[in-house]
């Protein structure tokens, strides 16, 4: 299933060039990645108070055309295969039907110091 997030581009996600800076994309896709794990109905709250954290492990990112001040976006997020111990999602940035970011990431849970943990059930069960 793949979940969609609208955004606008403003000024200050932009360089001098007015094209959106290449480190805001990576803001974009947490934003839409925090939406999507919301309307999954995980409460990254409750997996805190838990002991429980997700974090990034790893990033493959694609930079395919610019975006510029003013454009509509949208985020489309699709969990891929994964493991026990880790999600894997794939992330499209797109305008209208034009690509323009592309990224794998693979993220992982860890307890308040730092260990490696399982994901939640819940979210093992959403795997393809």
């Amino acid at each position: 299933m793949t979940h969609s997030f609208p955004l606008r581009v403003y000024y200050e996600d932009t360089d001098l060039a007015g094209i959106v800076y290449y480190a805001n994309y990576l803001k974009f896709i947490e934003r839409a990645r925090s939406e999507w794990v919301r309307d999954l109905g995980v409460d990254q709250k409750q997996m805190k108070a838990d002991g429980l954290v997700f974090a990034v492990r790893r990033v493959e990112a694609d930079y395919l055309a610019p975006a510029h001040y003013d454009d509509e976006l949208v985020v489309e997020t699709v969990m891929q295969p994964g493991s026990g111990a880790r999600m894997v999602v794939r992330q499209d940035v797109k305008r209208d039907d034009v690509l323009l970011f592309s990224t794998l990431v693979t993220i992982i849970c860890m307890t308040a110091t730092g260990t490696p943990a399982r994901l939640p059930a819940a979210i093992r069960r959403l795997a393809p």
